[in-house]
């Protein structure tokens, strides 16, 4: 299997002291290409920096998460724009709404989602979202541009069916982490899964988060890496009905043709 992992936070400190090791394993492991996450100012400089030293392997997203809408001025406005001009930068976000923790007031992250949906609308560039607990102001901003930018990826979804209908009634991708491996609070995914066409689905680890709590032996170290993709997709198939391969050659071809990757022969 070649699987993609379209979402990793390799800017992460966790990743800085055996950073060429994870690359190593992901590939190991039949993970041949991540697209690494920028969610603020500086992260997105870093995962630019990250693609630029491993071209072939990473590409990169720049955005600013809904956690950092505190931050954001005309100054990273302008730095969004310059980074996305760039050939490696393949997606605006991560951006978005987080209701669940408010660590930038709503107004705020509302006022700044817009911007960097202005962003990808002016650049005609591809949208890499996030929302927890915000769906109806997330879509009703969504549904105000969506005829504006070329393709959406709402990443690590982990809502309810409602919310799923009209990502895809907008014609959105669905980004799936290791969330549907937690028999706590991802068991609605297993059902969830089957309902995304195939060609609407991608995979992800959004490492260093989100170990899945399945994966046997758990790492003492707790944290996730692109290497244990293979476990999620061969979770997501088992839920889906089909075999692990279909589920891998499916979601990497979508995967290639959001992010503009040139499929690997």
């Amino acid at each position: 299997m070649q699987l993609i992992d379209i979402g990793a936070n390799l800017g992460h400190e966790s990743f800085r002291h055996d950073f060429d090791d994870v690359l190593l394993r992901a590939q190991t492991h039949g993970v041949a290409r991540m697209i690494v996450t920028g969610a603020s100012a500086e992260g997105s400089r870093y995962a630019l920096a990250l693609a630029h030293a491993h071209p072939g392997q990473l590409v990169a997203t720049a955005g600013v998460h809904p956690h950092h809408a505190v931050d954001y001025d005309d100054r990273t406005d302008a730095l969004l724009r310059q980074l996305a001009r760039d050939t490696a930068v393949r997606a605006i976000g991560e951006t978005g709404l987080d209701y669940n923790r408010n660590y930038s007031p709503r107004d705020v992250q509302l006022h700044v989602f817009e911007r960097q949906l202005q962003i990808a609308a002016d650049m005609h560039r591809p949208l890499f979202l996030h929302q927890r607990d915000a769906h109806g102001d997330f879509i009703a901003l969504l549904r105000r541009y969506r005829d504006k930018v070329p393709d959406v990826v709402v990443h690590c979804f982990t809502d309810n069916g409602d919310a799923l209908h009209d990502y895809l009634a907008l014609d959105c991708h669905i980004g799936i982490t290791g969330w549907i491996c937690d028999e706590r609070r991802g068991t609605h995914l297993r059902e969830l899964v089957r309902e995304i066409p195939s060609n609407r689905l991608m995979i992800e680890t959004d490492a260093p988060y989100l170990l899945p709590r399945s994966v046997r032996p758990q790492p003492p170290h707790r944290r996730n890496e692109p290497m244990y993709l293979k476990h999620i997709c061969e979770e997501i198939a088992r839920a889906r009905g089909e075999r692990a391969e279909i589920t891998a050659a499916n979601s990497t071809a979508t995967a290639e043709a959001f992010f503009r990757l040139v499929p690997h022969p």
